[in-house]
């Protein structure tokens, strides 16, 4: 890694403009006319003490907007709310999802705990379609429906939470 201090600098400009490292590593290679590893590359921008940037985070879809009268306005059309077991912090609106109710979703708590969970049981959504789940040592949530391709409505899942919270905090969880 010979290097000069102008190259250095200009490597760095590249890091803050955004740059991933593949791509500091073919442009070193194209303008600088220098192979480094991606190793190479790697210690070079620890040893420039600049980070990388984080990837921008997805842009939300837009929402249709009501009028005055209650009609929906013209414009795109809102995206069906899906929901994401894995981490909660993507989840719609609690009061997009209650107003999606289905109806009736049963939930039961295993008494003998599957492997590699912290609890576990099994729920029948509104459909009739049942699932098996988890939840493991880190708090991740697991949902394994019977049917291959099953997803459950947003109502359901509301209703599936509920519910889980409900019999997770009779347990002592």
């Amino acid at each position: 890694m010979n290097l000069t201090d102008t190259q250095k600098k200009q490597v760095a400009q590249w890091i803050v403009d955004g740059a991933k490292l593949a791509d500091i590593q073919k442009r070193i290679v194209s303008e600088l006319g220098l192979t480094l590893t991606y190793m190479e590359v790697r210690l070079l921008v620890d040893d420039l003490k600049v980070m990388p940037k984080d990837p921008a985070p997805p842009v939300a879809a837009a929402k249709s907007v009501l009028d005055a009268g209650g009609a929906p306005t013209p414009g795109p059309a809102p995206a069906s709310p899906e929901v994401s077991l894995a981490d909660p912090l993507d989840a719609p609106d609690l009061n997009e999802l209650a107003s999606a109710a289905t109806g009736n979703v049963s939930l039961t708590v295993d008494t003998l705990t599957r492997p590699g969970a912290m609890v576990s049981g099994s729920v029948k959504f509104s459909d009739g379609q049942t699932a098996t789940w988890h939840l493991d040592q880190m708090g991740r949530l697991g949902l394994a429906a019977k049917q291959q391709g099953y997803r459950p409505s947003a109502g359901d899942l509301q209703a599936f939470q509920r519910a889980l919270e409900t019999e997770l905090s009779k347990i002592g969880f």
